[in-house]
């Protein structure tokens, strides 16, 4: 894919295996695990069950379809929260992403 084309700002709706990571108030490791409703190359919408206080940094590992890449790959942000919805049981959670990098994952058996 384009990286030109997702810095764009164009939206794409996919649905992927994601986890995020921030810190406490009291500055301990937080996981969640969720999926992905929207990205694009500046930010990400997620369907994950916590809530956040807005600009609470967040890393975001989303793990890429071997469908898609051929060998097992994930992409990981840096980001901050700037939107949290809850409807439902599900809450949404969009983030700006700062920084981003790819890294191969190794494969779940």
């Amino acid at each position: 894919m384009d990286m030109n084309f997702l810095r764009s700002g164009a939206r794409i709706p996919v649905e992927l295996p994601v986890e995020i990571s921030w810190k406490n108030r009291a500055g301990r490791p937080q996981r969640a695990q969720g999926k992905t409703a929207i990205m694009s190359g500046n930010g990400v919408y997620l369907s994950i069950p916590v809530r956040l206080r807005a600009l609470t940094p967040i890393s975001i590992t989303v793990n890429l379809p071997v469908e898609i890449t051929r060998t097992p790959f994930q992409l990981l942000c840096q980001g901050r929260v700037v939107k949290q919805e809850k409807s439902g049981a599900s809450a949404g959670l969009g983030a700006i992403i700062d920084d981003y990098r790819f890294r191969p994952a190794h494969r779940v058996v």
